[in-house]
């Protein structure tokens, strides 16, 4: 006897999630007839720009950890700062010689708009907001805007808008120019959509993982950190549900004791260098009885854990849309529409 799957109740988040190919569009449309000043690259190429702060809240701040990467990799001095802690100390990046990246879709939550009020402290200040008017907006000396119009509650269409701007500038910063950033980004649109468009396959495909779950850890390492981080964030505030996003290797250190018949784990497999101690971890989990969702473009599982191919600068663009598929699922599960807030605010007004 088959039992009839649980219904997703269809409301505005996944209106949201559906609006992402179209939102990766717009924000390709409008950085295609963006420029950035050329002094910027050329001051951290000569040293008068000594270090560049990357911050934000959420999964703000989680979206800004590839650039991070990026211009670590590059050479630069970076560091990744959540805002309330940058408001706290850190007064040593205070200085003329700092770039100061700041992420915020609102421009209004209650930390950027008191880092906003000191902006003239540092040397330059980029801001990334789906609100040109806000605080931040209006504070920032170079502006780049989402495009990712009205968000209902989670953030999806302005994290994946977000990831999109960030790559572009690095791609500035670090080259001086984004030449190959727009076709990777149209790739991308392109491979989300084909995702999207199965979303209710890759929902009744979850469904029958999820009897007795009641904790799910999303893992990764590199840029996939970013969606660790904002994974297990827009689980809890989508599902109201136990979630953590933490690095596959940090699950080792800890929390691999949990590993149980209430708890999955969603691990993105990464390049060549990270699957094979992914993969190793997704057994070892599964000796020990937890559930296990190896991610990624060449993984043989369910198909909604399988990534459309893209340039690997693009990967966490696509790498969140599991995540919201299991959040649809277990909101289904459970009974209620995923991502009607209760308790929370889509802007957070208070520090």
């Amino acid at each position: 006897m088959h039992h009839k799957l649980p219904t997703v109740i269809e409301g505005s988040y996944l209106k949201d999630l559906l609006a992402q190919p179209d939102v990766l569009q717009r924000v390709g449309a409008k950085l295609a007839a963006t420029s950035l000043d050329r002094t910027l690259s050329d001051g951290l190429w000569s040293g008068r720009i000594r270090r560049v702060v990357l911050t934000g809240m959420g999964s703000s701040l989680h979206a800004n950890y590839p650039l991070h990467r990026a211009l670590s990799s590059a050479g630069f001095t970076s560091h990744w700062v959540e805002t309330a802690e940058l408001l706290l100390g850190f007064e040593s990046f205070y200085k003329p010689e700092t770039l100061l990246v700041t992420v915020s879709q609102s421009g209004e939550s209650a930390e950027i708009v008191s880092l906003a009020q000191r902006v003239g402290k540092f040397g330059h200040v980029i801001g990334i907001t789906n609100n040109e008017q806000s605080s931040l907006g209006r504070a920032a000396n170079t502006r780049l805007t989402l495009e990712a119009g009205v968000e209902s509650t989670v953030s999806c269409k302005t994290y994946v808008a977000t990831l999109a701007v960030l790559r572009w500038l690095g791609a500035q910063l670090i080259n001086g120019n984004a030449e190959t950033v727009l076709p990777e980004l149209a790739h991308a649109e392109r491979a989300t959509h084909d995702y999207l468009a199965r979303w209710r396959e890759h929902v009744a495909e979850l469904l029958p993982l999820l009897d007795g779950v009641s904790s799910v850890f999303v893992t990764g390492r590199a840029d996939s950190l970013a969606t660790a981080g904002t994974g297990g964030l827009i689980l809890k505030e989508s599902t109201r549900q136990h979630a953590e996003g933490m690095s596959a290797a940090a699950f080792r250190h800890g929390p691999l004791e949990m590993a149980g018949k209430k708890v999955m784990v969603l691990i993105f497999e990464g390049d060549e260098t990270t699957a094979p101690m992914h993969r190793r971890l997704a057994e070892d989990i599964m000796r020990g009885g937890g559930k296990v969702a190896l991610i990624g473009a060449h993984t043989d599982g369910l198909k909604v854990f399988q990534l459309p191919a893209v340039p690997a600068a693009m990967q966490p663009i696509v790498e969140i849309l599991p995540v919201q598929m299991l959040s649809l699922a277990l909101a289904a599960r459970d009974g209620f529409e995923a991502g009607r807030f209760e308790r929370a605010s889509k802007i957070t007004n208070v520090a």
